[in-house]
């Protein structure tokens, strides 16, 4: 049996989101630290994670006074029959792939853009939302925030960044291309939280190694 979508209220929306929006500090630690240290870091706490996350579903004491504790009434998805993770694992992995794939700057702006675009997205989106997309939850308000979000993102690392003309045009495609994947998560079948950093890091990538000669 597929898991059961959990309605939750608009003030739980924006607690899960300022949840995830604390993991901006990736980011930060993207730049500040070695390679080789973020690897062990986000690898740690991806497989810490999981580890609670199942204990959680398999009701271990320990893990039900904590994480469940904390973070039960803001979890959308109801584990029946079978193990689901949250959205946090994803996020881990993210943080784990674009550091391991991508140059600083592109890794830190992809990991930016899932954080604070799927946010307004969100938020935007329950609250404006009434021109639905694919008869789905998405909509075009919360599609539109999205994209506003992630090109002021796009602006902000561009300037801090000294961003080069091939990763700013190459960074407005892949923005592009990272809201249809938040807009259909559900037709592509990856969690969103993974699919928008990894296809804002390809593209801009592809587009760096193209304007290469490679």
């Amino acid at each position: 049996m597929p898991p059961v979508q959990k309605q939750i209220s608009y003030k739980q929306e924006i607690l899960r989101k300022t949840v995830h929006l604390s993991s901006l500090w990736m980011v930060a630690a993207i730049y500040f630290f070695p390679r080789t240290w973020l690897i062990l870091l986000f690898g740690g706490l991806l497989v810490a994670d999981i580890f609670v996350e199942y204990g959680f579903y398999k009701s271990w004491r320990w893990c039900r006074a904590t994480y469940g504790f904390l973070f039960s009434k803001m979890l959308r998805i109801q584990e029946t029959g079978g193990f689901h993770p949250s959205g946090a694992p994803y996020v881990l992995a993210a943080a784990l792939l674009v550091t391991i794939c991508f140059p600083k700057e592109i890794a830190m702006f992809a990991l930016s853009v899932m954080l604070l675009s799927d946010t307004a997205a969100a938020l935007v989106g329950r609250r404006f939302g009434r021109h639905k997309i694919n008869e789905g939850s998405k909509s075009l308000e919360g599609a539109a925030a999205f994209f506003a979000f992630a090109l002021l993102t796009l602006l902000f690392f561009g300037v801090c960044f000294n961003f080069s003309e091939t990763l700013l045009i190459s960074g407005v495609i892949a923005v592009l291309l990272a809201d249809g994947a938040e807009v259909y998560e559900k037709q592509i079948g990856i969690d969103d939280n993974l699919s928008i950093p990894l296809t804002i890091g390809l593209v801009m990538q592809a587009a760096v190694y193209l304007s290469a000669g490679f």
